[in-house]
């Protein structure tokens, strides 16, 4: 079993919560993702109870450059982490509550721990790679699409080790979306 990260007697939990379509891609290739629904149809495939459940989120760069991009920020007042090597503008309206970071996975876990964070929600195609490849995600949600978009930005990619799963459970949606959960071993 995958035990979350200890410090100082506080544990801290990450999960990842992610779309892909059916042949694995989370974006095309130019990191478009005009094939996702936007979610104005009322259904929301567990989101909302998903990100009440965390207090945090750590997304990367071009995941934060893309949801810039959106109409409205989706995130409220929920403190926000982007992952980037490279200096990071980030707007007045969102200041408050979103920083950049360029720490390791398990430093910057071990940060958010010590700031009294319990559960992060961790999202983007190479943050998530790179958290697991760290061993720092407990649980991983994926919702697969019924699309193939032939090519794009993969979900996965090399591992530096085997990544054990456990599958927790699957759902399937009236317009065709699989949902499955899984708990990542050790």
């Amino acid at each position: 079993m995958n035990k979350p990260i200890t410090q100082k007697n506080k544990i801290i939990r990450a999960s990842a919560y992610i779309g892909t379509s059916l042949d694995g891609f989370i974006a095309r290739a130019n990191g478009d993702i005009d094939w996702l629904p936007d979610g104005s149809g009322g259904e929301d495939w567990g989101y909302k109870a998903f990100f009440k459940s965390v207090d945090a989120l750590v997304i990367g760069r071009k995941s934060f450059e893309k949801v810039l991009s959106f109409k409205k920020w989706p995130y409220g007042n929920k403190p926000v982490v982007v992952l980037s090597r490279r200096r990071l503008t980030i707007p007045k309206r969102i200041a408050q509550t979103v920083e950049s970071s360029s720490s390791s996975p398990a430093k910057l876990v071990r940060q958010l721990s010590q700031r009294g964070f319990k559960h992060v929600y961790v999202d983007g195609g190479k943050t998530i790679q790179g958290f697991l490849n760290a061993g720092l995600i407990q649980e991983i949600t994926i919702t697969k699409l019924p699309i193939l978009i032939g090519k794009g930005i993969p979900l996965f990619g090399p591992t530096q080790h085997d990544i054990k799963l456990r599958h927790l459970g699957t759902k399937q949606f009236a317009n065709g979306f699989v949902q499955s959960k899984y708990q990542v071993l050790r």
